[in-house]
Order: C-alpha cells, then sequence, then structure tokens
C-alpha cells in the first residue's frame, strides 16, 4: 500500500513538471499558403498571369456589357417584339454566355495549373523560411492556423515566414 502511495507521488511530480515544461513550450501559427501567396514571388507570378490573361479579360468585358445590352434591350422593347425577335434575342443571349462561360473556365484551369506550379516551386523556399524563423524566434511548436480554432495574433508567424521568403529572394 505505501509503494501504491510512493507510486502515486511520482507519477504525480512528473506529470506536474512536464506540465511545467510544456507551459515554457513557445508556440506559433502558420497560414502556409497566405505567407507563400502574399510573397514577392507570388506578386511576379501574379502580374504575369494578368499580362497572359489581359485579352482574355477584355474579351469577357465586352461580352459581359453585350450581354448587358441584349437584357436592356429585351426589357425596353419586349412588348412590342416578334416571338422570332424574342427567339433571336435569347439564342444570341444564350451564346455570347457560352462563349464567356468558355473563357472563364480557361481562364480558371490555367490558375489552378499556375497555382499548384507555384506551390510546388516554393516548398524548399517555404521550409527554409519555417526553419529560420523557428531558429530565430526559438520556437518549440508550429501548427497550422487551420488547426487552432482560437489563438491570439502575437502567436501567428505568418508575416514573418513571408518577409524570410522575401529576403530570400532578394539574395538569389
Amino acid at each position: 500500500m505505501k509503494r501504491t502511495y510512493i507510486a502515486i507521488a511520482c507519477l504525480s511530480l512528473l506529470l506536474l513538471s512536464q506540465g511545467a515544461f510544456a507551459q515554457d513550450a513557445k508556440i506559433g501559427l502558420l497560414n502556409a499558403l497566405q505567407a507563400l501567396f502574399n510573397s514577392d514571388a507570388a506578386k511576379v507570378v501574379q502580374e504575369e498571369l494578368e499580362q497572359e490573361f489581359s485579352i482574355d479579360e477584355e474579351r469577357a468585358q465586352e461580352l459581359t456589357e453585350q450581354l448587358g445590352a441584349l437584357q436592356e434591350e429585351y426589357q425596353q422593347n419586349e412588348a412590342v417584339m416578334s416571338e422570332e425577335e424574342i427567339r433571336r434575342m435569347n439564342s444570341n443571349a444564350q451564346d455570347l454566355q457560352v462563349q464567356l462561360q468558355l473563357i472563364q473556365e480557361r481562364v480558371q484551369q490555367a490558375l489552378q495549373a499556375k497555382n499548384q506550379e507555384f506551390l510546388q516551386s516554393m516548398q524548399e523556399e517555404l521550409a527554409a523560411a519555417v526553419t529560420d524563423v523557428v531558429a530565430e524566434g526559438g520556437y518549440d511548436l508550429i501548427l497550422n492556423v487551420d488547426s487552432a480554432p482560437y489563438y491570439a495574433p502575437v502567436l501567428d508567424i505568418t508575416a514573418k515566414v513571408t518577409a524570410k521568403l522575401n529576403e530570400s529572394a532578394q539574395r538569389q
């Protein structure tokens, strides 16, 4: 019986000492995607994409304006239009919508591919930036912000990692 009490007391001391150690742990939270996409490298890729898809964007704007004009014309002249004119307008509107949707899908697919390519190309740089921030800050644990239902903003190291990414890019 005495041994049981001694064992329980030792276990309690051990657990308390681990709890005290855990209280001294320095924890950081990171949104890796935000760190990457806020970096200067991401801004360069974004500018390239804007240039690459500027023609598609202009065409989409034209199609949207044509659709708006068709809709306005329909609303103003609906009462005096023949069934044939209404069918023609509906057909034109559907054609414009299909063209607009095709442009949007093409751009969306290209954006997804470019984002995936960017993420893969930046994995090593991200790991190095996180390692640098951890070493400089003396962090014991880094968690993904998505895994924490609540955290104090002071724990977020995302901006520090972005700054390291930018610093690293400038050195190259």
